[in-house]
């Protein structure tokens, strides 16, 4: 990550390459509209002639009718292919409990027994760790594996966030929301609460480090 960045975070998903590139899709489109609209703008400031063919043309109406609906016609086919497949939980081989605290996050991982933990903001100001995001229990998950995320919350509502994976989902007081989580590549993955939540909602970070299956089912061993 750079100061002033202006794309997205580097896909680390199949869903968040997908969302960039219904981004990249739409921003296409757009500017195609934009180009047009000025093109006709500066031609009709700087034509000093008038056209007395089309007032009450209908077949220039008939087109500016019908396009703007196949535009977004276009627009909603892929949005509507990526909202369905956001919530497509298929066949997961882990399921993980996360609950949102004041300012914390706890976790469960349900398919073990006694496999839970907080993670909290770490204030060590060593320079190795990353500031404001670093946190002291990092949640371990393998890679390459489809797993669901059961959130929840225990007093307001948070909004647990991964940038470069595309998740955002609330964690709501009594209301039990899933996902799904799917990982390209070992690494770590960085996040935040999104969601104001009080006094101290800047810090109550997310950090998952991804690992291969074997170190994983070891760390699950002796954890």
């Amino acid at each position: 990550m750079t100061w002033l960045k202006l794309s997205f975070q580097n896909s680390n998903s199949p869903l968040m390459e997908q969302l960039i590139f219904f981004h990249d899709h739409t921003i296409f489109i757009i500017i195609m509209i934009m180009s047009t609209i000025t093109y006709m703008m500066l031609f009709i400031m700087n034509n000093k002639f008038i056209n007395i063919k089309i007032s009450e043309n209908q077949m220039i109406e008939f087109i500016w009718t019908t396009t703007p609906p196949i535009i977004l016609i276009f627009i909603a086919m892929p949005s509507l292919h990526l909202l369905y497949l956001m919530d497509e939980i298929k066949c997961p081989i882990l399921t993980i409990k996360i609950f949102g605290h004041q300012w914390f996050w706890s976790y469960e991982y349900s398919d073990f027994s006694n496999i839970e933990f907080e993670s909290y903001m770490m204030n060590d100001l060593n320079k190795e760790n990353f500031r404001l995001i670093e946190v002291d229990n990092k949640t371990i998950i393998p890679f390459k594996f489809n797993i669901r995320l059961l959130i929840s919350s225990d007093d307001v509502i948070h909004s647990w966030t991964i940038p470069s994976l595309a998740i955002k989902i609330d964690a709501i007081p009594g209301r039990m929301n899933q996902i799904n989580l799917f990982m390209n590549r070992p690494g770590m993955y960085f996040g935040q609460c999104s969601e104001i939540c009080g006094i101290n909602h800047s810090f109550m970070p997310i950090q998952i480090e991804s690992i291969n299956l074997n170190k994983f089912i070891y760390w699950i061993k002796n954890f």
